[in-house]
C-alpha cells in the first residue's frame, strides 16, 4: 500500500463533500482544489555576494525537499546596483504529495512557532482565490538548524487554488486548517 499525505486524504474525504454542500456544486469537478504552492525567497545581498544566494537556496531546499530555481533580474536598476540577468532570488513550486506535506508542516508546526502569532489575515487574497503570506524568518521551520544560520531571511508563500472567487479559496484553506484571524 502506498503512502497518502494526511491533508490529501482529508481533502477527498471531508473537504470536498463540505464544499459541495456549502457552494451547491452539481459536479465534483467544480470543487476548488489546491493546485500548487510557490515559495519565493528574494536575496538582495546577492548583488554584492553570490554566496548569500547559495546559502538561501540550500535553506529553501531543506525546508521544501526540492531544489530551488534561480530567478534573475529582468532589467538593470542602478540605484539598487542590479544588472540585467543577475541572480537575485530563488523559488520553488510544489505540487502533488510534496505540496500537501509542506502545507501540513506549515499549518501544524511552522505557524505555531511564529512569535506573537494571532492568526493569518483573511485580506491577502488576490481576487481569484489565491492566498499569499509573507514570512519574516526561515527559523519557524524546524528543519533549519538555527546554530548554522548567519542571517534571518524572509520568504513569500503563495497558495494557488482553482477557486474562482476569494470566498471559495478562503473556505478551502480554512477547511484545510489554516488559522485565519476572525
Amino acid at each position: 500500500m502506498t503512502y497518502v499525505p494526511r491533508l490529501k486524504e482529508k481533502y477527498y474525504k471531508e473537504i470536498v463533500p463540505e464544499l459541495m454542500k456549502r457552494f451547491k456544486y452539481k459536479n465534483i469537478m467544480q470543487v476548488p482544489k489546491l493546485e500548487k504552492i510557490v515559495i519565493n525567497m528574494g536575496v538582495g545581498e546577492a548583488t554584492q555576494n553570490v554566496k548569500e544566494l547559495e546559502v538561501a537556496m540550500k535553506e529553501l531546499s531543506i525546508i521544501t525537499g526540492q531544489w530551488p530555481a534561480i530567478k534573475r533580474a529582468k532589467k538593470s536598476i542602478s540605484s539598487f546596483r542590479v544588472r540585467k540577468r543577475q541572480p537575485i532570488a530563488c523559488m520553488v513550486t510544489l505540487r502533488g504529495d510534496r505540496m500537501y506535506e509542506f502545507l501540513d508542516r506549515f499549518i501544524s508546526i511552522a505557524l505555531p512557532r511564529v512569535r506573537d502569532f494571532r492568526g493569518l489575515s483573511p485580506k491577502s487574497f488576490d481576487g481569484k482565490g489565491n492566498y499569499t503570506i509573507g514570512v519574516k524568518d526561515q527559523l519557524i521551520f524546524p528543519e533549519i538548524d538555527y546554530t548554522k544560520v548567519e542571517k534571518s531571511r524572509g520568504m513569500n508563500i503563495t497558495f494557488v487554488t482553482t477557486g474562482k472567487t476569494d470566498e471559495e479559496g478562503f473556505e478551502l484553506l480554512n477547511l484545510f486548517g489554516m488559522p485565519f484571524r476572525r
